[in-house]
């Protein structure tokens, strides 16, 4: 898969003052993008509680470069820009677009998998692995040689 994108509807409640698209708007699109992504691939929320697992945010900016306005059409796409090799660590890159063609914001997102029994991060199971392999990366996609705890 080379690409997975989202479409989303602005809507009044989204804008501010200045009438265009509120900054936490943004990172409530990259976040609803991601849910649905894992949700898609079978990493649903079900899956997290059975398996005592959750995906942390360590980290997460925004760059907004074009305003977006009441009627734009926005969509979002999502790719993997590095990951240590377990997938216990991870970050997303989102180009966020407004009427298809004209990048709007760059959302990127340092992450990580906690164990939500014991709070401690963890690296996930067998299904979160062959996942992550799915999920389309990077132009500029690059391996994190850290090594995890459960690997020294």
């Amino acid at each position: 898969m080379t690409s997975w994108s989202k479409e989303f509807e602005v809507r009044w409640a989204d804008l501010d003052p200045n009438f265009h698209l509120r900054h936490s708007v943004y990172y409530d699109f990259g976040a609803a993008m991601r849910v649905d992504m894992l949700s898609e691939f079978g990493i649903t929320p079900a899956f997290m509680r059975q398996h005592q697992l959750g995906p942390i945010i360590l980290r997460e900016e925004c760059v907004f470069l074009k305003e977006i306005s009441s009627g734009d059409r926005v969509s979002v796409d999502v790719h993997l820009l590095k990951a240590r090799r377990d997938y216990s660590r991870w970050t997303f890159v989102h180009h966020i677009f407004k009427n298809d063609t004209v990048i709007s914001a760059k959302l990127t997102i340092d992450g990580a998998w906690l164990n939500t029994e014991i709070r401690k991060l963890t690296v996930p199971p067998i299904e979160v692995l062959e996942t992550f392999k799915s999920i389309p990366t990077a132009e500029d996609f690059a391996w994190d040689e850290k090594t995890s705890k459960s690997q020294q």
